[in-house]
């Protein structure tokens, strides 16, 4: 089994923010060469 791992950092202007992060993720499973399976994304919030 493959698997592949890339943590993304976003600095955002206010305490609480959404941002769209569907390219980046397409990229980094782009990236990874893997063709089929499952794409786990976990945000983890830091103060």
């Amino acid at each position: 089994m493959k698997t592949y791992r890339k943590e993304l950092w976003f600095n955002t202007p206010h305490r609480r923010d959404f941002i769209n992060v569907t390219g980046e993720v397409e990229q980094c499973v782009a990236e990874s060469g893997i063709k089929e399976g499952m794409c786990l994304v976990n945000a983890k919030h830091f103060r």
